[in-house]
């Protein structure tokens, strides 16, 4: 028998020497994540055998077995479910396929406590867990219809190797040669402890092969088919982590049946913890369909809404042909029908959690808000809710609020929801065109996420109000009363006062910046800066068009709106010299300082650093001399 030796994939390598040394506390998990493992596979050939029923060969009780050698220090974990080839092998063992793998073992690298359990929390290791207890690793494994078995073994260093070898009847082997720190899990008491607790919801047999006769070990029915009444709560925390493939626990589980012109079954489950590739496009959804307890698919986009794409668990139909193929789902109504069910009845969890318990809503929406305000774009049936749902962080405080709560709160005159959009929330509450809102008490949505550039546009209004960015031209701060009257007279007097200066020096900038900028006026939204540039009034939002740029979806940003502060010292100066001299050299170098500043406020990157910094230079040297 000639063996092939390989090597893992670099993410293997590192992995298996994070979850060997310092990833789990408690070891357990190897065996519920083997027997998961197991279970899927008799799951996936039940369903392979549906079209092909001779892959079964006589063989169609599926089960686990355990069998145990305390002499020799093995644990072997046995199914007879679809098995694996030799490139099944290399592809399910040799690397890693999961998008998020990179992005978890760069956050554990960067954990100041790698042993903290809660980062698995965002992604299984599955198999690789083997060797957290075994120094050496076999797996003999033999598709279902083929005859040719595969023998890969692995001592967990970097390398692996792959050769011929011999199996009656199809499935996987996985033989663990144990530690010598490891010897309990040979005892008959401990794997009993372990699959009760942790493998339980199987709905398979889980067997240990005993000489004086097998003993089934769990209750080998399927969880979703019991009365909730039967069901505790760590079985429904075990059983989440077996669907979801994840280490946390559930928020909230959702376990309901389905009755009238379909019927179906639904346990749901939302996490606790975000995944690390919840934005990545080839993420699979952990939603599993089922038929009649007939395993069909995993990852069924057709059941829940891309928006929905967090949540994990089963749907089991009585409804749906047991042939039904994976291609007749996208096209199929009860498949509609059910996937309309399942929506509303998150909705309706999530419409209570947030009445009920507000805490806990407010940290779920902060890990997912993200994900379901794609729905007010993508889901107009459900966009009402979805906005009731909604929360908000502004100005008006450190914590979050609702659109509901916003309205209430809006002045007297105030027509519009007013918001601003950027990265980062610390900047945007210092952003210079908020100065006039917060000067007449107007609250202003901060928003953070690139979603909200989609989904404003397309919603267009909430409660009959407008949604409005501060950083496009039309504010209408001048309808809306302030909360000082003697502040409101002062800036009347102030505006017939500076008039006629600010306009001779609006002149002269639109002269020195040409095609630079749109346009050039005074801004009723500034109070303490001296300038900042906004979109026009039916232009795109800053932050859009920023957004645009970076997916070539625009060639280059369009010139903005320089609004100045005639208010403001720098300006009052500059108005007076250019009423004494519209072409005083200053005011050319001062006109594209202004603008680059403005340009540095949102984040922009300047067209010619060299020449702002040359002008600044000069600026300064004058400053100093004078």
């Amino acid at each position: 028998m000639t063996e092939e030796k390989m090597r893992f994939e670099a993410e293997v390598s590192r992995l298996l020497d994070i979850v060997v040394h310092s990833l789990y506390s408690n070891k357990d998990i190897f065996l519920r994540e083997l027997i998961s493992n197991a279970s899927d596979a008799c799951d996936k050939l039940r369903y392979e055998a549906i079209a092909k029923p001779d892959l079964l060969a006589g063989d169609a009780d599926f089960k686990v077995r355990l069998l145990t050698d305390n002499v020799r220090n093995v644990l072997t974990i046995a199914d007879n479910g679809i098995g694996m080839n030799k490139e099944d092998l290399v592809e399910n063992l040799g690397t890693i396929a999961n998008s998020g793998t990179a992005k978890f073992l760069d956050a554990v690298s960067k954990s100041d406590n790698a042993k903290d359990v809660d980062l698995i929390g965002q992604f299984g290791v599955g198999f690789y867990s083997a060797f957290m207890v075994a120094n050496k690793v076999e797996v003999v494994s033999r598709k279902a219809g083929d005859d040719q078995a595969w023998k890969w073994s692995s001592d967990g260093k970097g390398e692996y190797t792959i050769a011929e070898a011999e199996m009656e009847g199809r499935g996987t082997q996985i033989t663990l040669h144990l530690t010598d720190d490891n010897k309990e899990f040979t005892d008959e008491h401990r794997l009993r402890h372990i699959v009760k607790t942790y493998s339980d919801h199987i709905g398979i047999p889980v067997v240990l092969m005993k000489g004086d006769g097998d003993e089934t070990l769990n209750e080998a029915s399927a969880l979703w088919t019991r009365p909730k009444s039967e069901i505790t709560e760590e079985q429904y925390k075990e059983f989440y982590k077996h669907t979801s493939h994840a280490f946390d626990d559930p928020w909230k589980t959702i376990h309901y049946q389905a009755e009238g012109a379909i019927e179906y079954t639904g346990l749901l489950y939302l996490p606790t913890m975000r995944p690390f590739d919840l934005y990545d496009p080839q993420r699979k959804g952990h939603l599993k369909l089922y038929v009649r307890k007939v395993f069909i698919t995993e990852g069924a986009n057709e059941l829940l809404p891309p928006w929905l794409r967090f949540v994990s668990g089963v749907v089991d139909s009585q409804d749906l042909p047991l042939n039904v193929s994976r291609e007749m789902l996208q096209d199929h109504p009860l498949l509609t029908k059910i996937k309309n069910g399942l929506t509303k009845k998150v909705l309706s969890e999530l419409e209570t959690a947030a009445k009920k318990d507000t805490e806990g809503y407010e940290t779920f929406w902060e890990n997912f808000g993200s994900v379901v305000k794609e729905g007010l774009y993508e889901d107009q049936t459900n966009r009402d809710r979805i906005l009731k749902l909604a929360r908000f962080r502004s100005t008006h405080g450190d914590g979050w609020t609702t659109l509901a709560d916003y309205v209430e709160r809006m002045k007297d005159g105030q027509k519009a929801i007013y918001y601003i959009s950027g990265e980062d929330i610390d900047a945007l509450k210092r952003s210079p065109q908020l100065e006039g809102f917060a000067a007449k008490g107007i609250e202003v949505l901060l928003l953070t996420d690139p979603v909200d550039e989609f989904w404003m546009p397309s919603v267009g209004q909430f409660d009959g109000k407008d949604f409005k960015s501060v950083t496009r031209g039309g504010a209408d701060l001048n309808d809306i009363k302030s909360d000082d009257k003697d502040d409101a007279k002062d800036e009347k007097k102030d505006d017939a006062a500076n008039e006629a200066s600010v306009s001779a020096l609006i002149a002269a900038i639109k002269v020195a910046l040409g095609t630079g900028v749109k346009d050039v006026r005074e801004s009723d939204r500034l109070t303490s800066s001296a300038c900042c540039l906004i979109a026009d009034e039916m232009g795109m939002d800053l932050r859009m068009e920023r957004l645009m740029k970076q997916h070539n979806r625009v060639d280059e940003i369009s010139p903005r709106i320089l609004e100045i502060n005639p208010k403001h010292s720098l300006i009052k100066k500059l108005s007076d010299i250019a009423t004494k001299d519209a072409k005083a050299p200053i005011l050319h170098d001062a006109a594209l300082l202004l603008l680059d500043q403005a340009r540095i406020l949102e984040g922009e990157a300047l067209p010619d650093p060299v020449s702002f910094a040359r002008r600044l230079d000069l600026v300064m040297e004058k400053g100093l001399g004078a």
